[in-house]
């Protein structure tokens, strides 16, 4: 049986992490201590549901939790540093600091540490989150005990919904450009102007032609969608906007 360990403080451990070539040790008191802290763990890096959904997720709502006080997102996983470093730099996910729990200790400690021997992954984390106020957990989302790898609590949404239900949650933006185009330019400062947070994807870089046609069936940039509407190009934007 998974503990919930709420009101209780977070175990105090060393994490062992490569920054700048440089070995630096982290403790759980410069982590937490006088701090509102929000823990996300997962099973693994660079694993699908972690990639694809958990991770993103609170990448995209960081400034959202800054605004309501959370001082910092922490994503922890029972990974060595180099790992959890690459990972990082694969997902250019800049609002959340990486964790390596590399010897599973904190997980082990937090009681969260399980097996995982059927798919060769040997000791690792539950998935979880928790809400940490000044090295005290406030709150902790566990996935249920069941088969497989449930993604259900311990996602950004049910967290934020927990800190502020009443807040709005952000609309999901996202824009195709291609490198050098005005147009491009101007409707991503249209979006910085009004607040938006977005996600860029690059003709050459990130997509190709074949799939912007596919997807709009233009053939032109940039295209933009809000909330999974497609909004048109930077001149639909400004009309929508103004």
């Amino acid at each position: 049986m998974l503990e919930n360990k709420e009101g209780q403080r977070v175990p105090s451990i060393n994490f062992y992490t490569r920054c700048n070539d440089e070995w630096i040790t982290l403790t759980s008191d410069e982590l937490f201590s006088g701090k509102n802290i929000i823990v996300f763990s997962l099973p693994g890096a660079f694993t699908p549901t972690c990639s694809s959904s958990h991770l993103p997720r609170y990448n995209e709502l960081a400034r959202t939790f800054k605004k309501l006080g959370i001082d910092e997102i922490l994503c922890l996983s029972v990974n060595d540093t180099f790992v959890m470093n690459a990972w990082a730099e694969n997902q250019h996910a800049d609002n959340i600091r990486f964790i390596p729990d590399g010897n599973g200790e904190f997980s082990e400690k937090m009681g969260m540490l399980v097996d995982k021997k059927e798919l060769g992954f040997g000791k690792r984390s539950w998935r979880y989150s928790m809400l940490v106020k000044d090295g005290i957990i406030d709150k902790m989302f566990i996935e249920p005990e069941k088969p497989g790898d449930p993604f259900e609590v311990s996602d950004a949404d049910t967290m934020l919904n927990y800190i502020a239900p009443e807040v709005k949650v952000p609309s999901s933006v996202s824009i195709i450009t291609k490198p050098g185009c005005p147009h491009c330019k101007k409707a991503k400062g249209l979006l910085a102007a009004k607040g938006y947070q977005f996600e860029e994807i690059i003709l050459g870089h990130d997509a190709s032609t074949v799939s912007l046609s596919a997807i709009t069936g233009l053939k032109s940039v940039p295209q933009i969608f809000i909330d999974g509407e497609h909004i048109g190009g930077a001149t639909e934007l400004e009309h929508l906007l103004s």
